[in-house]
């Protein structure tokens, strides 16, 4: 059975750290490109980062270019949202995705 679980969203003022894990079962997690995108209140889901399964690749979303940190340890079937410099605008449920499969998503709130 494939599964994406999500989890360390939160709480925390602007200009605050959070790190997102997301751990991978059912499928070769090292074979595979892993993603996340995230959901803002009353707006669609759009991309925040994506990294190749050997990890040597990255790509983000400009907004959150030099703030925000994509890794993964293919030993632990994980991926990792390193989350930096964190605004009110990045508050958003955050998920996980990759082998076509969505976790269910780690909700993230940035406020004072």
């Amino acid at each position: 059975q494939v599964q994406l679980v999500e989890s360390g969203g939160g709480l925390v003022q602007p200009g605050g750290s959070l790190r997102l894990s997301c751990v991978a079962s059912g499928f070769t997690f090292s074979a595979y490109w892993m993603s996340w995108s995230r959901q803002a209140p009353g707006k669609e889901r759009e991309f925040v980062a994506t990294i190749s399964g050997a990890g040597s690749t990255t790509n983000y979303r400009d907004s959150v270019k030099g703030r925000f940190t994509i890794s993964r340890d293919n030993a632990k079937n994980t991926v990792y949202l390193q989350m930096n410099s964190l605004k009110p605008e990045d508050t958003a449920v955050y998920y996980c995705n990759g082998f076509s499969t969505w976790g269910q998503g780690t909700l993230v709130t940035v406020s004072s």
